[in-house]
């Protein structure tokens, strides 16, 4: 691995450097455009990589997902699709700062032609933050950065499901993060493409709130059976993370 690169002249106007609480690893990122958010950091406390498993992140943005990941298990390489290239190109730039240029790619590309992009049935685990919300749901951000990662204004559910189908080994692992009210639809749509729900655990803001995300594991050709884990508290009390939130975060 090489060593991390000074951020002089990598960071451009705008952004800014944040720690990531891992093997000192840092992210560049955008305040006027889009940062990830707690979701993406719960999924790579829920994501299993084995020793030598490749992984592919499906509209991967900054790259938080690939790069926490790669701290965090022993995986032999991560790729990041990702069609913004003002946020590929923030991605890259924090790959080379943390010296990771010879463990993550991160490739612009459209989420509906990744297996056009990557030979099918390449990567061991898949994972996707993807947009929640279609068009039936909510406002859509003017800001055409943020729409684009919270409105499926470029690529559906099923679009996601189908390229993940694609490009999994057979009884390899996809790991999606979403919101609980189109569970039905999450379920129905990985079932159509052959990916079978095996782990699903709830997050719930607070331990008397309803939950506010769902964390699922699918297996290409699983037999039918899902675990239903214990809830994720996030706090305790008020701003108080829980003490797995922090241990996730690696506070």
């Amino acid at each position: 691995m090489n060593n991390k690169l000074d951020y002089e002249g990598l960071i451009k106007p705008g952004e800014r450097i944040d720690e990531l609480n891992r093997n000192n690893y840092r992210i560049i990122q955008n305040t006027s455009k889009f940062c990830f958010g707690m979701d993406a950091v719960l999924l790579t406390g829920f994501v299993k990589v084995l020793p030598g498993e490749r992984l592919l992140d499906l509209g991967t943005g900054t790259g938080i997902i690939p790069i926490l990941l790669e701290a965090k298990t022993k995986g032999s390489h991560f790729t990041g699709l990702e069609i913004q290239e003002d946020s590929a190109d923030m991605a890259r730039r924090s790959v080379a700062l943390n010296g990771l240029d010879d463990k993550i790619d991160i490739i612009t590309g459209d989420i509906k032609q990744a297996s056009s992009i990557f030979r099918p049935g390449s990567f061991d685990v898949i994972t996707s933050n993807p947009p929640y919300m279609n068009n039936n749901h909510g406002l859509i951000n003017p800001n055409e950065t943020k729409a684009i990662a919270r409105h499926e204004i470029l690529c559906t559910l099923e679009d996601v499901v189908r390229e993940a189908s694609r490009l999994l080994k057979m009884c390899g692992r996809f790991y999606l993060v979403h919101r609980p009210f189109r569970l039905v639809e999450i379920i129905n749509t990985l079932s159509a493409w052959r990916l079978e729900p095996k782990r699903m655990r709830l997050v719930h803001p607070y331990i008397d709130k309803e939950p506010n995300m769902v964390l699922i594991e699918a297996v290409k050709g699983g037999k039918s059976m899902v675990k239903i884990e214990p809830p994720l508290i996030v706090y305790k009390e008020k701003n108080i993370y829980s003490d797995e939130i922090q241990n996730i975060y690696g506070f």
